[in-house]
């Protein structure tokens, strides 16, 4: 089941925190990052911000967050986590079936590391385009992807 997440709330943001910290450190180690600026979110950021964060719940356990940022000329979908104990079992595409369906744009953006096989697996199978690599300032190197839906 997924629900929007009242990030607001501690207990709710210490949940999401840690569903973050444990993806990224998998993700760290598939980039072999040294320095891998997500891990550093603190508390506080997850609580503070104003982005749209959704929860997939497996048997009332937060199991996955899809983070999203919504603009007006396209939705940033800025992170999806899944934990450790979920992986490959499906999760993150429900959330990104989720966002597709729910939120109404032209233009859906997503980026992550270029050495992260599996988000980019993903993201390729759901009909987004891979448009931008660079390397960041902390020696990661990044890939954007793209997903243009036309208007009905």
């Amino acid at each position: 089941m997924i629900k929007k997440l009242q990030n607001s709330d501690l207990e709710v943001a210490e949940k999401m925190q840690v569903i973050f910290q444990a993806s990224y450190a998998i993700e760290a180690a598939l980039l072999k990052a040294i320095d891998f600026p997500p891990l550093k979110r603190s508390l506080e950021n997850y609580k503070k911000s104003d982005t749209h964060f959704y929860g997939y719940f497996k048997e009332e356990v937060l199991a996955a967050v899809i983070e999203i940022i919504p603009g007006e000329s396209h939705i940033h979908i800025r992170s999806l986590v899944v934990h450790p104990d979920f992986f490959r079992q499906g999760i993150a595409r429900k959330l990104m079936l989720f966002t597709l369906e729910n939120y109404h744009s032209t233009l859906f953006v997503v980026e992550t590391g270029v050495d992260n096989g599996p988000a980019s697996q993903l993201y390729e199978k759901l009909g987004f385009v891979e448009v931008l690599q660079w390397d960041t300032d902390f020696g990661i190197r990044k890939v954007k992807f793209e997903l243009r839906i036309e208007e009905k």
